[in-house]
Order: structure tokens, then sequence, then C-alpha cells
């Protein structure tokens, strides 16, 4: 019989499809030496017993407990790593406002190594604790910080898609924070592209060089067009952010005479590895540009609700063939979790639907159709950002690496209100939704490798 580097045994909740969690009640996971899941048993399949008397004695044998279930790990598609140090200020002012009062001064001490190193250790270390495996960073304009990100990703075990930011436009970015100009700024993003590949060399898990221009506004069209270029060249990942708000989506109608779709597309950076934050307000011709061009939204739901001046039509934008996972957008977002961006996915999504203006009729409040349910933003926060970034990552399926939270129902600061030994799993799973706390998370694996444990 094949030898394994890791078996499993447990209940597990993954995504069948965007609306239907798939209950795996008591399968054995085996794992190969590359971290990936190379087989899944049920019960029911003829070599589970054999497995089992293979291995259960065995170190590299993991029974879950009583009241354990096993969840894929987390992708966060939108994370400003160097605004962890103002996360929870400050979200109470306008977009522009906060960028150029809090944001900008705090992005603008990256040039510090030793500080950045203090933030980037800090932050990846609390998104591991709170279960996400993967996450797509936004770092600073410093090329040395930004590659410092990858090393601490890469140390860390969590698979870390990392962007030196690009802001080369003296109309809309501070003299004090802005690259020192168009040629530094993308001969700077390939060294960095250069420079996080030969670091990817020692990261198991997988460190990647992100293409990022901030937003529109704050670059010009020379740097856009090179930016472009260089994602062709490296066949990189691209991140931006996209119709956020009326400000910036407003700034680049003006600029441009077209939505930041189509003049994000004319450069060339709209792409199979694109993701747009935010999206708020595209239009059906934007939508139809991201599903043909492979571009997926990072839907950030608590960020939205501060600063996008609007809900997101995220099941209007499903059912037009568009990929979508979830973003924290700290500090945009005050919470790291994505078990809180789950929740407020649903809630958005419902007064969407029901509207929140009570002195209209109920009929003509809100917007039909645009409610998702907790499985929906399950699968937007685990196989969508998985699918968003190209990667086989979020599914607890044959071929996906193995990046997973292990969740404790039973811890007493964190009791989960299971009291029925018969309650129904899908009921279980709703409620570790819904009320699960980083205690919960008792362990993280990413690729195989055990990184956090608590």
């Amino acid at each position: 019989m094949k030898k394994y580097s890791q078996i499993f045994q447990g209940t597990a909740f993954s995504s069948k499809s965007p609306k239907e969690v798939q209950i795996q009640k008591d399968h054995l996971f085996c794992i190969n030496a590359a971290g990936v899941i190379e087989k899944v048993v049920s019960p029911d399949d003829t070599d589970y017993q054999s497995l089992l008397i293979e291995y259960q004695d065995e170190a590299n044998f993991h029974r879950l407990a009583e009241g354990q279930y096993i969840l894929p790990g987390f992708v966060d598609l939108h994370v400003h790593a160097p605004q962890w140090a103002q996360s929870g200020t400050a979200l109470d002012i306008p977009l522009y406002d906060w960028l150029n009062t809090y944001t900008f001064p705090i992005e603008a001490k990256f040039s510090d190594l030793d500080f950045a190193k203090k933030v980037y250790q800090d932050v990846v270390s609390t998104l591991l604790a709170n279960g996400t495996t993967t996450a797509l960073y936004f770092a600073t304009v410093h090329k040395e910080a930004s590659i410092l990100l990858a090393e601490i990703c890469a140390e860390k075990g969590q698979r870390g898609l990392v962007g030196k930011v690009v802001m080369d436009n003296p109309d809309q970015t501070p003299e004090y924070y802005r690259d020192a100009d168009t040629a530094t700024a993308l001969s700077d993003t390939e060294e960095f592209i250069q420079a996080v590949k030969e670091v990817a060399k020692r990261a198991k898990q997988g460190v990647y060089p992100v293409v990022t221009p901030r937003f529109i506004p704050s670059c010009t069209d020379e740097a856009l067009k090179g930016l472009g270029e260089l994602a062709a060249k490296y066949d990189a990942h691209v991140q931006s952010h996209c119709s956020e708000s009326d400000w910036a989506h407003g700034y680049v109608q003006e600029r441009f005479g077209k939505n930041d779709a189509f003049a994000l597309n004319d450069f060339g950076l709209l792409r199979e590895k694109s993701v747009m934050a935010h999206c708020n307000f595209l239009s059906d011709d934007d939508a139809g540009l991201f599903a043909e061009t492979g571009t997926a939204i990072a839907h950030c739901p608590i960020s939205n609700a501060y600063f996008a001046n609007s809900v997101i039509p995220i099941a209007s934008f499903q059912e037009k063939g568009v990929e979508i996972g979830l973003g924290s957008d700290i500090s945009g977002g005050f919470s790291p979790s994505l078990f809180d961006n789950v929740r407020q996915a649903v809630m958005s999504s419902r007064m969407l639907e029901d509207g929140v203006n009570p002195a209209l009729p109920a009929k003509e409040r809100g917007v039909p159709n645009s409610r998702i349910t907790i499985d929906e933003a399950f699968y937007l926060a685990t196989a969508g950002g998985g699918d968003s970034l190209s990667l086989p990552i979020g599914r607890l399926e044959e071929n996906f690496a193995w990046d997973v939270q292990i969740i404790d129902t039973t811890i007493e600061t964190a009791w989960l209100p299971v009291y029925d030994a018969e309650e129904k799993l899908h009921d279980i799973f709703q409620k570790i939704m819904y009320l699960a706390r980083p205690e919960n998370i008792r362990e993280v694996w990413i690729q195989g490798e055990k990184v956090h444990v608590r």
C-alpha cells in the first residue's frame, strides 16, 4: 500500500459548488510529501479499514477529537499589510481623507525595515491565527520592505502573494510617499518580481510576486502601461482597486471617459490572474469584461460598509460568471478574520435585497434576488478565493493543497452551543461559521505543514 506523509481522520466541510456545502463525515484525508491531498476516503470505501489498520498507531495519523471539524483554510484576497498598524482607527471619514490623513503617513514609515519587520511579522501571524492560509497582500512603495514581507510569509509558512505598490502620479500622491519617478517604479517592480521568485524557491507552500498599481488615481498612464507589460512578461498575478467609491469611480470616468474596468484592460491589467478589490460600481459591461478576461473580484464587505458608498451586488455578478472571493481589506476593514467578513457578506446582501430606507414601500425598497447564504459566503472565503487566484487551494479534494483549519467547538472560553449529539452536521457548520472565534481554531496547516497551534 502507498505510503502517505500524513493521514487525517475526521468530519470536514468544503464547498461542493458555489451554493452548496459538502459534508465529509469521518473521512480519511491522505496527504503526500508535497503537502497535497492525494486521496480522500469515505467510510464506505473498500480501503478505509485497511488504511486505518496500517496508520492509526503511527505518529503521522491524526484523529480529530469529539467536537472537532476540518475546514479549508481561508483565502484573503485583499490585505494592506502595512495598514495593520492603523487597524481600527479613523473609519468614520471619507476614503480620500482617510488615505491622506492616516494611511499614507503610516505606509511611508515602511522605509524603516525594522518597523516593517515588526508589523509584517505580526500581521502574518495574526492572519494565520484567524485561519487565513493564503493572503493577497499590498505592501508599500518600498522595494526592500516588500521583499521582506514575502520572506516573512515564506518563513512562517503562509502562502503569500505580495505586491510592491506603485504610486507615481504626483497629482494624487503626497510628495513624502510616492515612487521617485515612473522609470524607478517600473524598474523596482521588475527587481521585486525577480527577488520574490528567488524567495519562492525555499517556500514549499508558494510565495508569489504581484504587479500592484495601487489604483488608477495613483498611477500615470506610462506606469499603468509598463505594469501591464511586466505582468505579461512574467505571467504574474495583478491586483488593484477598481470602482470602489463614488470619488474613485468618478475620477477615472473624468480622466479616461470610461469606467475603471475598461481603462485597466486597455493597459493589459485585466487577465486570468488579476484580482480587483471592491468593484462596487461595475456596470453590466464591466462585469462582462471581467468574466471574459478571467478577472476576479475581491469582495470586502466590512470595508465596503465604511468606504464604498454602496453594497456590491455579489449575486448578480456571480450570475454573470465573474469569479469572486473574499477580502478583509485591512485596515479599511477592521477585522483580520474572514469569519467576520463571511458574516458581513451575508448581512450586507440581505440589506441590499430588503432595502434600508423605511420611508419607501417594501417592494420598492431593495434589489430583488441579491441575498447570499452562509454556504455561499463560505465558498467565497475558500474555493472562490482559490479559483480567483488560479491556484489549487480552497477545497478538500484530491490534487488540492492540504490547507486547513481544525475547529474545536468545545473550547471552554469559546463554547459553541452544540448540545444534541445527533445535531445535523450542516447545522453545526452554520454555528461554526456564525459563532467561531480565533480560540476555536485549534490548528492551522498549509501545504501539509502545521503552521499554527493554539
